[in-house]
């Protein structure tokens, strides 16, 4: 557990059954300025204000009330474990890190166990304090804690993992972490690159410019009297919270150098009167741009920067995209162009048509010694260079024998990335996946490898009825790489009926997979099933700095 004095960010109330921790919660994330003038003195016939209220053990503070707070943790999602000095009620505040001093406003409470907060100012720095290389890093949400040390990054990603296998997951913080080499919790793998490692970025093109206080007053000042048509469109990123307000990005840190190219001469053209483009209003439901792709591949020959753009629309008028792909394409590295045509109105980025503008259909990427050809809106790893460093622990996790003899059973497969890398040592891989366009991609992938003993199949693992298993024979090895909400109770009941030797439980949610592994190695009373695994380790790897998502590979033995 933590250490004396320190808080265990995912402890006592915060991990109740009765609140689902993988449940979506929309978080305020407005940053209103606070008012630093005194308040006035009472005038005379006035009873004096009251005394402010006793903040002890049972202190309970009220919607709107203004606090200041210290951060003494980070819990799930990012958000600050906060607390008012001498109480020890859990505020949870988007924003605020770990040693930092902030003044907030109670926003809402939750079921009296903890309340969450907007935070109005910081009063003293938190612990580890840098400059954020990104000016937009606190407002967009995408990559908030760049102020934070990476080194203290991962280390507030490790301790969340710890606290949620021991208060959640039930699990011995003496064999979690112990000083000999079998310790359960390995130290966590850091990323090399911290920035520029997405190979995917979505950006939003919006009507009004969303813009903090301070930037609007800016705006209004400098084009005071101005009248200028196109001064509130916006190409950017989502502001937190909000489908409406578009925050405009002209860089952006994450994705790839030829990307950024690529969006800086998009903001340059786009908004040109004469090329008569529009942005997408999700109100009125008119306008023709809605969003912009790009994704960066490598081609497979020498090894260089590929890139696709993709521009969703909301009709097929390739003519209006001409002089845009005519400016883009002079990007050497750009070798795809093409526009997804979505007619719905929904925010989604998924055409129900596809056209080539430029270039060809797809690009590729290596992963593991192995091919992928990626289109516009195939599933794949956003991080390559360390999902190579993830996908090499799995495969060490698993421990295939390497003469052939072995069964897999790949559950979540997506597009058959990690079934398709441990087929080389296996007898046969099977994989299941929801999504019928990721299986159709993992048959192609397959194919593109010369991959002959790999399975696919579509189906919803969280409705598996009684005959599954019944189409291929009993694995050896279980690989489990679920989506946030972790596996459906009848998945985890047929693991423990199958009893397979090997597990390799993939998570991208530390507290559904804390939650799993429990059931798996503890079994579940009140469903009647008995635990039959040992958690022999779990390896946490940062795949994505500067956010608080972190993955875990996590093997378990049948005991």
């Amino acid at each position: 557990m933590a250490a004396a004095g320190a808080f265990s960010p995912l402890s006592g109330t915060l991990l109740r059954r009765r609140i689902p921790l993988h449940h979506h919660r929309r978080f305020l994330s407005i940053a209103a300025a606070a008012s630093e003038a005194p308040a006035p003195a009472p005038a005379p016939s006035q009873p004096p204000p009251p005394p402010p209220r006793p903040r002890g053990k049972g202190y309970f503070p009220k919607k709107n009330e203004i606090l200041e707070l210290t951060c003494e943790g980070l819990a799930f999602k990012g958000k600050g474990v906060c607390k008012v000095d001498g109480s020890s009620f859990v505020l949870l505040c988007d924003g605020a890190l770990p040693g930092e001093r902030l003044v907030a406003r109670v926003r809402r409470l939750r079921r009296g166990a903890f309340a969450e907060a907007s935070k109005l100012k910081t009063l003293s720095p938190h612990h580890d304090a840098v400059e954020a290389p990104c000016p937009l890093a606190a407002d967009c949400g995408g990559c908030k804690s760049q102020s934070l040390a990476y080194s203290a990054q991962i280390h507030h990603k490790y301790v969340q993992v710890r606290d949620l296998l021991v208060n959640f997951g039930k699990f011995d913080p003496r064999k979690l972490e112990s000083s000999d080499s079998d310790a359960i919790l390995k130290p966590i793998v850091p990323c090399d690159e911290i920035f520029r490692y997405r190979n995917k970025m979505e950006f939003s093109f919006g009507t009004k410019r969303w813009m903090k206080r301070e930037w609007k007053e800016e705006k209004e000042e400098v084009s005071k009297g101005e009248e200028v048509e196109t001064d509130g469109y916006s190409l950017g990123l989502h502001a937190p919270g909000f489908f409406d307000k578009v925050l405009h990005v002209e860089t952006c840190l994450l994705h790839s150098e030829p990307a950024d190219q690529v969006l800086a001469v998009v903001q340059g053209s786009w908004t040109d009167p004469a090329l008569g483009l529009t942005p997408y209003d999700v109100y009125k439901h008119t306008g023709f741009l809605k969003h912009l792709m790009i994704r960066t591949g490598r081609n497979v020959s020498t090894g260089a920067p590929e890139l696709m753009v993709n521009f969703v629309t909301s009709c097929y008028k390739p003519e209006l995209l001409v002089p845009l792909v005519d400016r883009i394409t002079k990007i050497s590295e750009v070798v795809s162009v093409v526009n997804n045509v979505n007619t719905s109105v929904g925010n989604t980025s998924v055409g129900e048509q596809e056209y080539t503008l430029y270039g060809k259909p797809t690009i590729t990427e290596m992963l593991r010694g192995l091919t992928f050809q990626i289109s516009a809106n195939s599933f794949f790893q956003t991080n390559t260079k360390q999902a190579d460093v993830l996908y090499k622990l799995i495969e060490d996790s698993a421990g295939l024998k390497g003469d052939g003899s072995e069964i897999v059973l790949d559950l979540f497969c997506g597009t058959g990335t990690i079934g398709l890398t441990l087929a080389r040592s296996a007898k046969h891989v099977y994989g299941y996946e929801v999504v019928p366009e990721a299986i159709a991609d993992a048959q192609k992938n397959a194919q593109l490898n010369g991959i002959s003993n790999a399975t696919f199949v579509q189906g919803d693992l969280n409705k598996i009825s009684e005959t599954f298993g019944k189409e291929f024979p009993k694995p050896d090895i279980i690989i489990s790489d679920p989506n946030r909400p972790g596996m459906h109770m009848k998945l985890i009941k047929w693991l423990l009926e199958v009893k397979a030797p090997r597990i390799v439980y993939v998570s991208c949610n530390p507290a559904t997979c804390a939650r799993d592994l429990d059931y798996l190695c503890h079994g579940v009373e009140e469903k009647g099933l008995s635990g039959c695994y040992e958690l022999k380790r779990v390896i946490p790897v940062d795949m994505f700095p500067h956010t608080p998502h972190i993955e875990c590979v996590c093997l378990l033995e049948l005991c």
